[in-house]
């Protein structure tokens, strides 16, 4: 039975394909979020395969979470445990869960502010003094919330 061969990309294909600009695909080789990648016989330039891609399609969508580079590098190491390693990549996962879970709060709290602010200029368009006022203390108080839940 034939076998087809296994196609390779360019550290340029590989970063199209994953959307990691090329100097973070080194950057992430050098400080070991992925693993070492082949180099062509006569360039020396790099040479993906597709568990490369694998990994760096695995990479991005962690990156795109905002997760750490050395959770990354966590991650990744653990990947390679497979069952042994399940308490610590839901650990992992799981701190990052969280993490977003408070972002998503500061981002609903920021929205909230900017919706009062934009009732306040509509009261103050309309001439209503009073709405205006209490659309105002109700901003100070939520940007006074804002400033003490400053996320780490």
């Amino acid at each position: 039975m034939p076998t087809t061969a296994s196609r390779s990309y360019s550290i340029k294909e590989a970063a199209a394909l994953t959307g990691l600009p090329a100097s973070t695909l080194r950057y992430y080789e050098q400080i070991g979020v992925i693993t070492p990648i082949s180099r062509g016989a006569t360039s020396k330039h790099r040479v993906y395969d597709e568990a490369d891609l694998d990994q760096l399609m695995s990479i991005a969508c962690l990156a795109a979470t905002g997760m750490s580079v050395h959770d990354m590098r966590q991650y990744m190491a653990n990947a390679h445990l497979g069952a042994d390693a399940v308490a610590e990549q839901v650990g992992l996962l799981s701190a990052q869960a969280e993490r977003l879970a408070r972002e998503a709060e500061q981002v609903a709290l920021r929205q909230e502010y900017v919706r009062i602010k934009v009732d306040y200029w509509h009261a103050v368009d309309a001439g209503d003094e009073d709405r205006a006022g209490l659309l105002s203390a109700e901003a100070r108080a939520l940007a006074d919330a804002l400033k003490g839940t400053k996320a780490p």
